[in-house]
């Protein structure tokens, strides 16, 4: 049709693969394939975030998508290597306090996960209840980098209490509860949940005391970060009770903090996790509690506040998290040929008939050029020539397989044929008198 040989129909699908190539690249560009490994920033082997990364470690295994822990320092190294692009760390959990999106911008929040309490143990024989006691002692408060250790001298630090008049020495809280047990330091500053190992064994022991916060609430105004926390009697042990009285702590929130430029479904994957792990009834929360997207001190991506919200999208729900990047690829390529296809639809039958037309142009040149020579001085045997040239021009008009509904250009030219066909039969007929 319209002359389109083999040499055409080769064109026109090498036309329709480039256009195919172009707009896979553009999409692939446009809406990137989730990564197969993720590195998380968690802390040394044994810590609550670390325990907490391996669980992650877990559901993301379920999607086929490898989490990678980092060990660090704490949670002062993990927010470094968050804002350093080429550590490659994506993800890390980070104890409130320590910065804020200010401080670090390009950073997101993917919401609370846990009230993380201090505890103050020491083996003193009178009850500790104000900081002001520890000044001058010896303290545990955890090496330089860890969070335990910025939080113990930020809180000290109010009391009046530093390295220039008290020993804060820089033990992690294996080795400080040890160093208490031994006598060799009077009071230990330990961060981590009520069902760490090494809290239990201190609320445990009848020679050591937790201290009881007796002004928490004044803590709570000036950090906006720090929590107050009620340990209940009897929550530890029964009976005996442990504790023996209700005791008030402070904490802080821990949260997950991403890099902004983390692909979305990775993003998906964490909030699925942080919702199966820390979703869990605790001593100091209720079922369904966390997590939350209340962080005072980052702004919450947009997409976690969505799916506390709302929850999954609809893509998410029912389909594996490898197969919604190609399932949106779809959507994009299909919307956009719609966007782009409708108003092209209403333009193909003027388009249509304009190639109608230019093939026939053709023909109209060579169709002008046989009626101008025949305006001319004709020899007999040019007659035979143009006779044999209008032949060829209706075969070629026959082959072109104009359209029916393009019967008014069809019938135009074949016309218009006819005429000249016509005026050169009577040249013919006339040749002979002009001879003679």
């Amino acid at each position: 049709m319209l002359g389109f040989n083999r040499w055409r129909i080769i064109q026109l699908f090498a036309a329709v693969a480039a256009i195919v190539a172009i707009a896979s690249f553009a999409l692939s560009y446009l809406i990137p394939a989730a990564p197969s490994t993720v590195i998380f920033a968690a802390g040394l082997k044994g810590s609550t975030f670390y325990f907490d990364g391996q669980r992650y470690q877990q559901i993301f295994a379920r999607s086929h998508v490898k989490l990678e822990l980092r060990q660090t320092g704490g949670a002062v190294e993990n927010l470094k290597l968050l804002q350093d692009p080429n550590s490659g760390v994506q993800a890390a959990v980070i104890t409130g306090g320590i910065s804020d999106g200010k401080s670090a911008p390009g950073l997101l929040s993917l919401g609370l996960i846990y009230d993380n309490p201090f505890w103050i143990f020491t083996r003193s024989s009178e009850p500790l209840a104000d900081l002001s006691q520890l000044k001058g002692k010896r303290i545990a408060v955890g090496p330089e980098g860890s969070g335990t250790r910025y939080a113990a001298e930020r809180i000290l630090g109010r009391a009046g209490i530093a390295s220039t008049n008290t020993a804060l020495l820089p033990l992690r809280a294996p080795a400080a509860l040890a160093a208490l047990k031994e006598g060799t330091v009077d009071a230990a500053w330990v961060n981590g949940g009520p069902r760490a190992p090494n809290v239990q064994l201190m609320l445990r022991d009848p020679a050591v005391r937790l201290m009881n916060f007796r002004m928490a609430e004044a803590f709570t105004r000036m950090f906006p970060d720090v929590v107050q926390l009620t340990l209940p009697q009897g929550v530890v042990n029964v009976d005996p009770p442990i504790p023996a009285n209700d005791i008030t702590l402070i904490g802080t929130t821990n949260k997950i903090l991403i890099r902004s430029d983390l692909h979305p479904e990775i993003v998906y994957l964490l909030l699925q996790a942080m919702k199966e792990v820390h979703g869990e009834h605790g001593i100091f929360q209720k079922v369904g509690e966390f997590p939350k997207a209340d962080d005072p001190e980052y702004p919450v991506a947009a997409s976690a506040v969505e799916f506390y919200k709302n929850g999954p999208s609809f893509l998410q729900r029912h389909l594996p998290s490898w197969m919604i990047v190609q399932v949106e690829r779809a959507i994009a390529a299909l919307v956009t040929g719609i966007a782009i296809g409708l108003p092209l639809f209403g333009y193909l039958p003027k388009l249509y008939r304009s190639l109608v037309e230019f093939r026939l142009r053709s023909i109209y040149r060579r169709l002008r050029a046989i009626e101008s020579t025949l305006q001319n001085d004709v020899a007999p045997s040019d007659i035979a020539t143009l006779e044999a040239a209008l032949v060829q021009l209706d075969r070629d008009i026959s082959n072109l397989g104009v359209p029916t509904q393009h019967s008014d250009l069809f019938f135009r030219v074949k016309s218009d044929l006819h005429l000249v066909r016509i005026s050169l039969g009577s040249l013919r007929k006339e040749w002979p008198k002009q001879v003679a």
